[in-house]
């Protein structure tokens, strides 16, 4: 061992403070990414007061199945002063806050290099489990206060950046959202003069298909007229290779990073490129628009090939809005599968030619602008992996 790396356990002591009284009211969860979540557990008839309360500081970690995951999921509360958490994680806490910062323990645990090392430890067969004791006999380098505040003071800064730029997606991404309402909902487009059609006086036509008005000369079509939905492909282990093209599966739709790859030579139709429009069908129901690099994908999802470029945005948004009611209309009873047919079958209201080409230029600058900041969050993505990535060389 180098000489300022130290056993995690001699750094930390346990803390178990029960939440009798039922004086902490917040429940929280803990996440396989290393964060606390709203808890999503059933509480009916459990009794609040075994739950375990959590300080600001204060850990929370889980040793089970961190083979399986190969993940140790363990978060640092910063959120808030006091929590309650299940009596199944164990809680604890720097021992001196002199000699070790809490937020530096905290990018320790968060690199990559941790969570490979903590699977190595890890027994039980396939949901191989972390002992108490080979976590605590995991060390750490830790340098002068002085440095650590340094450390974490530059990691802060680059996390909050992260931050920002992740609001200012949201922003855009509400943005295009609330256009598509104001024009396709309420049929508030602006007109010729520039003023809110529907309310200005613009005509009206029911149409039977919606069982609704719609603004005169506008059509109804089903999904499959205007576009082609595409289903991916199913993949065995055996086809699975160390590089070559990545399959994209439902779980790096919704965060998960780890890819599998395969070396096949598919038709065009089975690839994905970056700025196509795509959705899983089962469990988690898109729409995405995929931001990589040519990549093939899984039969779980779907790619829509629209007829008319223009549509594709007019379709992201249609479906962010209809994603509860098409998922409903889905068959399964775990899992809702969303089938072809009934996505064939969907109305999609079509505007006139000058509307879907306004919506879509606005659209497209708004895309455009998200898919600069997503750049941004990558190289921002880097820079704390490579901070992190240094932790093992830095020197007092």
């Amino acid at each position: 061992m180098r000489e300022n790396y130290k056993k995690i356990g001699e750094q930390i002591r346990l803390v178990y403070e029960r939440n009798g009284g039922l004086k902490v009211k917040k429940l929280l969860g803990l996440s396989i990414s290393k964060q606390f979540i709203p808890s999503v557990a059933n509480i009916v008839g459990t009794d609040m007061e075994n739950y375990k309360i959590i300080r600001r500081n204060q850990f929370a970690c889980s040793t089970m199945q961190v083979r399986r995951d190969k993940k140790m999921p363990v978060a640092l509360l910063q959120e808030f002063d006091e929590a309650i958490i299940s009596q199944a994680y164990p809680i604890f806490e720097v021992a001196n806050t002199e000699k070790l910062l809490p937020e530096y323990l905290m990018m320790w645990f968060s690199r990559a290099e941790f969570d490979r090392e903590a699977c190595f430890h890890a027994v039980g067969g396939v949901r191989g489990s972390l002992e108490w004791e080979d976590f605590c006999n995991m060390s750490l380098p830790i340098p002068d206060i002085s440095k650590q505040r340094e450390i974490v003071k530059e990691y802060n800064t680059i996390i909050k950046r992260i931050e920002l730029n992740n609001k200012l997606i949201q922003k855009l991404e509400e943005t295009a959202k609330a256009v598509y309402k104001e024009w396709f909902v309420d049929f508030e487009f602006p007109d010729e003069g520039g003023k809110p059609y529907k309310s200005g006086g613009g005509k009206m036509e029911m149409n039977l298909e919606l069982d609704r008005e719609i603004p005169g000369g506008w059509t109804v079509k089903t999904l499959n007229q205007i576009c082609d939905v595409i289903n991916g492909r199913a993949y065995a282990e055996t086809e699975f290779t160390e590089v070559g093209v990545p399959i994209i599966r439902i779980q790096n739709l919704s965060g998960g990073k780890k890819y599998v790859y395969s070396d096949l030579q598919l038709d065009k139709n089975k690839y994905i490129e970056n700025g196509d429009l795509i959705f899983a069908w089962s469990a988690t129901f898109g729409p995405f628009i995929w931001r990589g690099k040519r990549s093939i994908y899984h039969y779980h999802i779907w790619k829509l090939n629209c007829h008319i470029p223009e549509y594709k945005f007019l379709l992201l948004n249609y479906f962010h809005r209809e994603t509860q009611r098409v998922t409903g209309e889905g068959t399964g009873s775990i899992f809702t599968h969303i089938t072809k047919e009934l996505m064939d079958n969907q109305k999609v209201i079509i505007p006139s030619s000058s509307i879907l080409n306004l919506f879509d230029s606005i659209s497209s600058r708004i895309d455009n602008s998200i898919e600069r900041k997503i750049k941004k969050r990558e190289l921002l993505d880097e820079l704390k992996n490579i901070l992190l990535a240094k932790l093992t060389s830095i020197d007092n």
